[in-house]
């Protein structure tokens, strides 16, 4: 049985593991330190009150108190204060993600190879009906202007709207870049922290397969493998997930919903002096 000091120290390299490329990020674009402290606070007291709560009663300041280490003026002020708005953003991310993803697998958008296709403008197989039917209730222009914003499309010679990506991976736009780090690193975490407390009996998926060694000669041919395999796998996860991604039945009481979906992502760094050769 592992000691609860044991523990702590455990945790605690492992966040700092997890802080060194965040700080570094915070550095490169002029982050000081005691603006990541005000964002660590209002989290911890954010955290407190939505999700240790104590069962039957009301969320309070002193709880909050109590479990964060904070004051009970500084939790106040923290729940006093506004915080930053990003849901616009992310519905923003949303919409135009779903416009991307509906292009790649729905067959009217599709050439004779099934691959996305050039559209024109309008029709009834154009992109205005691309975006009608897969953004919701978006303005048309709005997301065409987003899409090529951040360079996810481009215009042909013909005037028709080509799509560069097959995702929406913002290439040009360092706030919805930003935006990503947020969701993708929480996702993770929050995987993990799952499998700590429940990878027993309701585990979730959660590997990486890596070489201490690989000659960078290597590197290239290996990116491109890397990219073209995942990228087949999330497109075939994604038809799945399009099937299921449904309205309920008229008349029948809305299904319990889940937000869901699988991650990859690519990393090296230059090999440590001391490896271990051909040790995964």
């Amino acid at each position: 049985m592992q000691s609860e000091q044991s523990l702590k120290s455990t945790l605690a390299r492992a966040v700092a593991q997890v802080l060194r490329p965040l700080v570094r990020l915070l550095l490169r674009h002029s982050v000081p330190y005691t603006v990541f402290q005000e964002l660590a606070k209002r989290v911890y007291v954010e955290v407190a009150l939505s999700d240790f709560a104590i069962p039957g009663k009301k969320a309070s300041i002193s709880r909050a108190s109590i479990l964060t280490g904070l004051s009970r003026k500084d939790v106040q002020r923290l729940l006093d204060e506004p915080a930053g708005e990003a849901g616009g953003a992310a519905e923003g991310y949303n919409r135009a993600a779903r416009v991307l993803t509906g292009w790649v697998r729905d067959p009217d958008f599709l050439d004779a190879q099934g691959q996305p296709r050039a559209l024109d403008s309008d029709g009834p197989q154009g992109f205005a009906a691309l975006v009608k039917r897969h953004s919701g209730d978006m303005p048309v222009r709005a997301v065409l202007d987003e899409l090529l914003r951040v360079g996810a499309v481009a215009r042909d010679d013909a005037g028709r709207i080509v799509p560069l990506q097959r995702a929406y991976v913002p290439q040009q736009g360092l706030l919805e870049k930003l935006g990503i780090l947020g969701r993708d690193a929480a996702d993770l975490i929050d995987t993990i922290d799952h499998n700590l407390q429940h990878g027993a009996d309701d585990p979730r998926f959660q590997r990486k397969v890596m070489y201490h060694a690989i000659p960078d000669r290597d590197l290239a041919a290996f990116r491109r493998l890397s990219a073209a395999q995942a990228q087949a796998l999330l497109e075939s996860l994604d038809g799945w997930l399009a099937r299921h991604d449904v309205d309920d039945p008229p008349g029948e009481a809305p299904a319990p919903r889940s937000r869901v979906g699988l991650g990859i992502y690519y990393f090296e760094a230059p090999a440590a002096p001391d490896h271990e050769k051909g040790s995964p």
